[in-house]
C-alpha cells in the first residue's frame, strides 16, 4: 500500500489549469489546518501536493501565482496584527533517511566544513506562539501567524503550563516553542465541555487551537508549552539554549522519554530519530516528526535563514499511522453549500494515542472506487495525525455477512431531491438546505464581520422565520430582534448597528460572504478587483471568469452555475444595498448582469470610459509585498486590510519577494525581505508614499 507521498508526482501537473487548482487545494488545506488544526488533506497527501507544486514552478518560473504556499511561512495561510521581533519561520521537510542525508551534505558544502555537532529532538504537534518577558514578567503572547505578525492571544496564557507569568530571573527574553495538548489534558477538556453542553474536541491540535483563541468560556482548559528557541538568548548553541529555559523556568521537553540529544555524527542523528519515532505511541502528547538543527551558534549564523526556514534545521517527517478496525456504517451530513458528506461510523480504536470513531469518506464515487462495504475489516490512518481516514478494506477478510452501501436517495437533511451530477452530490436546495450554517459563515470575521451574529442567535433567527438566507439578515427590524430570547435592548440596538457597517463591506467581502465553491477569500479579492462590481462579475460567462488568474476552465464552469444558484439572492441584495459598489475593474467587463437592474450598479463601463480601470489603475501589472510594521495612513490596518487595499488599486499582493515583484512597501523591522528586494532591485516605498500612492483606494 503505497502513501501519497509516493503516488504523486511532478507530471500529475501538465497544465497551468491543473496547477492552479493544485495551489487552490493546498491553500484550503493550509488554512484550515492552521485555523483549528482540521484540514481536507493528510498531511502526507499536502507534502506531496507542495512538492508537485514546486516540480512544476521550477519548470514555469514565469506562471507562479502570488497564492503557492511554496517558500512561504505556514503554507502563506495564516496571519495576524502584531508584528514579531524577529520573524518567526518555519521549517522545512526531508521524508526519509537518504533525503536527511543529502540536506546534511549541502549544509556543509554551504558552511565549507563539517557541522561541529547535532541536535535531535521532537516535533511537536501543536501550535508554535511566542511569548514576550520583560523583566521576567510575560507581558504578551502570540501565535506565528504568517511568521512576521501573529495574533495576540495572551488571555490564554494563564491556563498553559510550562509557559510561567514569571521567569526565574529577571530578563526580557522571547520564549518561543509550541503548544499542545496533552492526552491526559485532551480528555480532561472533553470531559468539561461536555458537561457544559459543548462538542467534544474532535483531537488535540483542534483543541489547543480553539482553547488559544477562545475567549469567555464558562470553563478553563489546561494545555502545555515546551519552549524550543528564543530571542534574546545570544551567544548559546541550541542544547545549551534549551538548558537554559529550562533553567529560567519555561517547560522543554526536556523531562520527557523524546527528550532533545545532542549527536556528534549522522549516524547517531539517525539512531536518536529511530528512538523518537519508537517512542512516539507511547508519548503522552503528539508529535508528526524530529527535528534536527546544527548545534552551534557559529554554523547556525553561517548557515542563515531564507524567507520561509533556517538552513541549520530540517524537520524529518514521519509517516501517518494506520490502524485496522471495523466500518459499521455510514452517515450522510449535509454541509453548509448542500454538499452531502458521507461520514464512517467504526469500531473504536486507537491511533496515535487517540480513539478514532468516525472517519472521512470523500465522496459516493469514492466510496465505490474503494469497493467498501458495511462490516468490512479497513485500514484507517489519522491523515498528517490529524483527520481519520478510511482508507481500503481487507478483501481477503471477508466473511460473506458484508452488506452494501446504500446512498441516499433524498437529502438526508429536507428529503429534497439530490443532485448527483457530479461526484459531490448536493442537496437540491443548495444553501436553503443549511441555512445556519451558511449564515455562521457569511458573518465571519474574513467575510461580512457581524458581530454578534454568532451560531446561537444564527439557530434562534432561522427556527423563528425570520432570516432563511443571508438577504433576510438585512431585512430585519428592531422590533423582529426583540422577540428573540434573551434579546435585550442593547443587544438587539448592537446587531442592528453591525448589520448596518455589514452594507457598507466591500465587494470582495460580500462575494466571499456567499460562500461560492472553488472561491475563498483571496479569490475573492482578485475577482472584485477584476470586474470591479457584483453586476459584472454575474454577466462574466465561464471565459471571462477564466481570466481572472488562479480560476481554471472548469472551476469557472462550476463558479458560473454558482452564481446563477444564488441569483435570487444577489438581486434580494441589491435590493438591500448590499455588495452594490462599484470600482474600476482592471479589466473590461460587461456591463449588465442577468436578472439586475440596467443602473448605477450594473453600469460599469468599458476599459477606455472608466478612468481609472486597467492599465490606469495606480497598481495596474504589478506584484506588490508589503512587510514589517506599517505606519501613518497604514497603521491601523491588518495585513490583510493591506492586501485587499493592494488588490483595489488593480495590483497583485503576495507574501515573498521575487524576481516577479515590482512593488516593496516596507514597513519598520522589514528585515530579509527589504533586503532581497534590495538585491532584486525592486522598487521599495514607505507606508507613507504608499498611501499617497493608493490615496483614491484608502477610504
Amino acid at each position: 500500500m503505497k502513501d501519497a507521498a509516493t503516488m504523486a508526482s511532478p507530471a500529475a501537473l501538465a497544465s497551468p489549469d491543473a496547477y492552479a487548482d493544485a495551489v487552490a487545494t493546498a491553500v484550503r488545506a493550509a488554512a484550515a489546518y492552521y485555523a483549528d488544526g482540521s484540514t481536507p488533506l493528510g498531511d502526507d497527501e499536502y507534502d506531496a501536493l507542495v512538492r508537485t507544486i514546486e516540480a512544476y514552478e521550477a519548470g514555469h518560473p514565469a506562471e507562479v501565482l502570488p497564492d503557492s504556499p511554496t517558500g512561504k511561512v505556514a503554507g502563506g495561510a495564516a496571519v495576524g496584527d502584531v508584528p514579531h521581533s524577529v520573524p518567526m519561520l518555519s521549517l522545512d521537510n526531508v521524508f526519509s533517511a537518504e533525503e536527511l542525508e543529502a540536506w546534511a551534505a549541502g549544509l556543509e558544502r554551504r558552511l565549507g566544513r563539517p557541522v561541529a555537532a547535532w541536535c535531535v529532538e521532537p516535533k511537536l504537534d501543536g501550535l508554535a506562539v511566542a511569548a514576550r518577558y520583560r523583566a521576567g514578567r510575560l507581558t504578551t503572547l502570540l501565535t506565528r501567524g504568517d511568521g512576521l505578525a501573529g495574533e495576540d492571544i495572551t488571555h490564554a496564557a494563564d491556563a498553559v503550563l510550562g509557559l510561567p507569568q514569571r521567569l526565574a530571573e529577571p530578563v526580557d527574553v522571547e520564549l518561543r516553542g509550541e503548544v499542545l495538548l496533552t492526552q491526559e489534558q485532551f480528555e480532561h477538556a472533553n470531559a468539561v465541555r461536555t458537561e457544559h453542553g459543548a462538542t467534544p474536541f474532535a483531537h488535540p491540535r483542534s483543541g489547543a487551537a480553539g482553547t488559544l483563541r477562545a475567549k469567555d468560556r464558562p470553563y478553563r482548559v489546561e494545555l502545555t508549552f515546551f519552549a524550543y528557541g528564543a530571542v534574546g538568548l545570544p551567544g548559546l548553541g541550541h542544547s545549551a539554549l534549551l538548558a537554559r529555559l529550562a533553567e529560567l523556568g519555561a517547560g522543554t521537553a526536556a523531562a520527557t522519554a523524546a527528550e532533545p540529544r545532542r549527536c556528534t555524527t549522522l549516524d547517531e542523528v539517525r539512531q536518536r530519530i529511530d528512538g523518537i519515532a519508537a517512542l512516539r505511541a507511547a508519548l503522552p502528547f503528539g508529535i508528526d516528526g524530529v527535528v534536527v538543527k546544527a548545534d552551534a551558534v557559529a554554523d547556525q549564523e553561517e548557515a542563515g535563514s531564507g524567507s520561509r526556514a533556517p538552513r541549520w534545521a530540517v524537520a524529518r517527517k514521519l509517516k501517518a499511522q494506520h490502524k485496522v478496525t471495523r466500518l459499521l456504517a455510514v452517515e450522510w451530513n449535509v454541509g453548509r453549500t448542500g454538499i452531502i458528506a458521507p461520514r464512517a461510523v467504526l469500531e473504536p480504536v486507537v491511533v496515535d494515542g487517540v480513539t478514532v470513531t468516525y472517519a472521512t469518506l470523500h465522496n459516493p464515487a469514492d466510496i465505490e472506487r474503494r469497493g467498501l462495504m458495511l462490516g468490512d475489516q479497513v485500514f484507517v490512518y489519522r491523515a498528517g495525525d490529524v483527520i481519520p481516514r478510511v482508507e481500503a478494506p481487507l478483501v481477503d477478510e471477508r466473511t460473506g455477512a458484508e452488506q452494501p452501501i446504500e446512498f441516499p436517495q433524498a437529502c438526508p437533511r429536507c428529503g429534497d431531491a439530490i443532485d448527483t451530477s457530479e461526484q459531490r452530490w448536493r442537496c437540491v436546495r443548495g444553501r436553503g438546505c443549511q441555512a445556519v450554517a451558511s449564515i455562521i459563515y457569511a458573518a465571519g470575521r474574513d467575510q461580512l464581520d457581524i458581530e454578534g451574529l454568532g451560531r446561537t442567535r444564527a439557530v434562534q433567527l432561522v427556527e423563528a422565520g425570520l432570516v432563511a438566507d443571508l438577504a433576510d439578515l438585512f431585512t430585519l427590524t428592531r422590533e423582529q430582534l426583540l422577540t428573540l430570547d434573551r434579546m435585550g435592548d442593547t443587544s438587539a440596538d448592537n446587531l442592528i448597528a453591525a448589520l448596518g457597517a455589514a452594507r457598507s463591506q466591500p465587494l470582495n467581502r460580500v462575494f466571499c460572504a456567499l460562500g461560492i465553491r472553488g472561491t475563498g477569500r483571496t479569490m475573492s479579492r482578485r475577482m472584485a478587483a477584476h470586474f470591479g462590481s457584483m453586476a459584472a462579475i454575474r454577466a462574466a460567462d465561464a471565459e471571462a471568469l477564466a481570466g481572472v488568474a488562479g480560476i481554471g476552465v472548469e472551476k469557472a464552469a462550476v463558479i458560473v452555475a454558482e452564481l446563477a444558484d444564488v441569483a435570487g439572492l444577489l438581486d434580494r441584495l441589491a435590493a438591500q444595498g448590499v455588495g452594490t459598489a462599484v470600482t474600476a475593474p482592471v479589466v473590461a467587463a460587461p456591463a449588465t448582469a442577468p436578472g439586475a437592474d440596467t443602473g448605477a450598479e450594473a453600469d460599469t463601463g468599458t476599459e477606455a470610459d472608466t478612468g481609472a480601470a486597467g492599465a490606469s489603475a495606480p497598481l495596474a501589472g504589478q506584484s506588490v509585498v508589503a512587510t514589517g510594521t506599517m505606519t501613518g495612513p497604514l497603521a491601523k490596518l491588518s495585513r490583510n486590510e493591506v492586501n485587499e487595499l493592494i488588490e483595489r488599486a488593480g495590483g497583485k499582493a503576495s507574501s515573498s519577494v521575487s524576481k516577479r515583484t515590482t512593488l516593496l512597501v516596507a514597513g519598520e523591522k522589514a528585515g530579509s525581505k527589504r533586503a532581497k528586494a534590495e538585491e532584486l532591485g525592486v522598487r521599495i516605498v514607505s507606508p507613507e508614499e504608499f498611501a499617497e500612492l493608493v490615496a483614491e483606494q484608502l477610504v
